[in-house]
């Protein structure tokens, strides 16, 4: 399984192999939120779409599990991330390139196609998505 720390996310502009799209949904008030809710804090549904990949965060607090789900890598470290899209703030969970991070350090989000071993769990696998994003330390 690929630690991605190699891949760049690339947004997707074409449909084609480009990496897909890190979406946040935007509300009528302003707020955005990921993952999209069919309602926003507003109470009122989304307006659009903004995509985080386009974007570095920044490291809110962050773990490493040694005690991993089967087809998780061992250790998994994870990070609670912020972005400013536009001056509103967007709170991420999910899994860092590295466990060499530190609050208040900039990452930015890397496209896995693999986030876990499709064949570990006891799900078909073709009945599930694997893929997502990291997120790496920006250099």
């Amino acid at each position: 399984m690929s630690d991605c720390e190699g891949e760049r996310s690339e947004p997707a502009t074409d449909g084609g192999e480009d990496a897909p799209a890190f979406e946040a949904a935007r509300y009528p008030d302003g707020s955005i939120t990921y993952p999209a809710h069919p309602v926003g804090p507003g109470g009122q549904e989304p307006v659009g779409t903004v995509d985080l990949s386009e974007y570095t965060a920044t490291v809110i607090t962050w773990t490493t599990s040694t005690a991993t789900p089967p087809g998780v890598r061992e250790p998994n470290h994870v990070a609670v991330v912020e972005f400013d899209v536009d001056g509103e703030p967007v709170r991420a969970i999910g899994q860092a390139t590295t466990g060499d991070l530190a609050i208040g350090d900039d990452v930015e989000p890397v496209y896995c196609e693999e986030l876990r071993d499709p064949e570990a769990g006891i799900r078909e696998p073709a009945s599930q998505e694997w893929d997502g994003f990291r997120f790496r330390p920006v250099e």
